[in-house]
């Protein structure tokens, strides 16, 4: 039931010669994110996914930081893939 929640966007093929990449990478956090979110639902007392959550929430930041300052366009790209970071609007 969890697992038809999490995002399967990059293909088998693409995971094997990709891994490192930033796309990847920020790909992986936001799964993990998402199940440490399901997670903490049911388990509100747990202190220690909750600073492991912020942790992989800091990383996921600073990684996107660095694509957007990088290449705009995969930014873009990554964001209305994994559907975060809703675009500012005044």
């Amino acid at each position: 039931m969890v697992k038809n929640l999490f995002i399967s966007v990059i293909s088998q093929e693409e995971k094997e010669k990709n891994e490192g990449s930033t796309e990847f990478q920020v790909f992986r956090f936001t799964n993990k994110i998402r199940r440490l979110t399901l997670h903490l639902e049911l388990h509100r007392k747990d202190f220690l996914s909750q600073r492991g959550l912020r942790k992989i929430i800091g990383k996921r930041q600073r990684l996107l930081a660095y694509l957007s300052k990088t290449n705009e366009v995969r930014y873009k790209e990554l964001i209305s893939q994994l559907d975060i970071r809703k675009p500012k609007t005044r």
